[in-house]
């Protein structure tokens, strides 16, 4: 009898761990697709809009509920990257959430990758799309495009929301020994400049600088990966064993024009780019998250900027508020309750 009721409890704790095993997988190999089938179902539709010299910029619109709100997403993102919060979003504001170019459907042109061009095309987007002042909020260097809209574009700007911009940690004498140069801009260069590997994702993952942390882990993922890509042409890398957030980076590499990035690892991207005169001229209400700061025991910075340069910012925007969040770089995705409380939060002081 005792036997026969540890071997059911054996069972039991077996169907148990299988159970839970599958739904991991099926959660790592299908994260992203609930919240956009979310954000579809809460009205947002995908549009287009040509400007006079031909560039395209695609976005999402949310239906009109409040002031407008136009969201630009991080390097080597898309509009969907927002997806978690854009439903929630929509009770309080009219969201307009942009494909930068380069990225997505947007117009993939060079002579565009540039942080004076990009901002007067957002703009533009503002005064001919949008129709009326806006509140801007961007994540990273999309953050930094917020800030020079605001800066340069004042009467277009109700307000604006920068959420975890690498200012004074993105130009690139300043940022040689971070985590962006070292897992992003310096991996994008070099593939570049080689034949060996025609896709970038499997380059990436072969010679990533988090993964390499790992040691022989590193080797397992990149043959995972590898093998993906070969029976998965075109299609996002998704990795059961993997936890989605630690390769949600990769999601939109297939959309994501590298000649963008390089303009980071050149510094071509801030030719006539003044960080400290774009954060001194805002005057708007604004709101700065940033994601806590660590370093690895390397001693390399993995974060978008120090403490000291975040103060910075904090200290030449008149007026700003800084929020402090225990977070990893994209807040809105993994911390996406915390970020609508905070541009709900926004919308009430303004």
């Amino acid at each position: 009898m005792k036997n026969k009721v540890f071997l059911l409890m054996l069972a039991v704790i077996m169907i148990a761990g299988i159970s839970a095993l599958g739904l991991y997988a099926y959660q790592n190999m299908n994260y992203d697709k609930n919240p956009l089938k979310e954000t579809y179902r809460a009205g947002y539709k995908e549009k287009q809009a040509t400007l006079g010299d031909g560039t395209v910029l695609n976005y999402a619109e949310g239906p009109n509920h409040g002031p407008s709100l136009l969201l630009i997403h991080g390097q080597s993102m898309e509009w969907q990257d927002y997806s978690r919060v854009l439903p929630a979003l929509s009770k309080y504001y009219h969201v307009y959430a942009i494909d930068c170019h380069g990225h997505g459907k947007s117009s993939h042109d060079s002579s565009k990758y540039a942080g004076i061009a990009m901002g007067q095309d957002f703009v533009w987007f503002i005064e001919n799309v949008i129709g009326e002042p806006s509140v801007v909020s961007g994540h990273s260097s999309g953050g930094i495009l917020a800030a020079w809209i605001a800066a340069n574009a004042p009467e277009n700007v109700l307000g604006i929301v920068l959420e975890d911009p690498p200012f004074f940690c993105v130009e690139p004498h300043e940022m040689q020994n971070a985590f962006a140069w070292r897992e992003s801009f310096e991996i994008v260069h070099n593939f570049k400049n080689q034949t060996a590997t025609e896709d970038y994702v499997v380059y990436y993952m072969e010679n990533s600088y988090l993964w390499g942390l790992f040691g022989d882990l590193r080797k397992v993922v990149a043959a995972s990966t590898r093998k993906y890509r070969a029976e998965h042409p075109g299609e996002p890398l998704k990795l059961w064993y993997i936890p989605y957030p630690w390769i949600h980076g990769t999601l939109y590499l297939d959309d994501f024009d590298l000649d963008f990035s390089e303009t980071f690892y050149t510094g071509s991207w801030f030719k006539g780019f003044d960080q400290e005169e774009t954060l001194s001229k805002i005057g708007c209400p604004s709101v700065y998250l940033k994601a806590a700061t660590q370093y690895g025991k390397d001693g390399v910075l993995y974060a978008a900027n120090s403490d000291e340069d975040a103060e910075k910012v904090h200290r030449l925007i008149k007026g700003n508020e800084m929020i402090t969040i225990k977070s990893g770089h994209d807040i809105h995705f993994e911390h996406p309750d915390e970020f609508i409380r905070i541009m709900a939060d926004f919308l009430k002081a303004m």
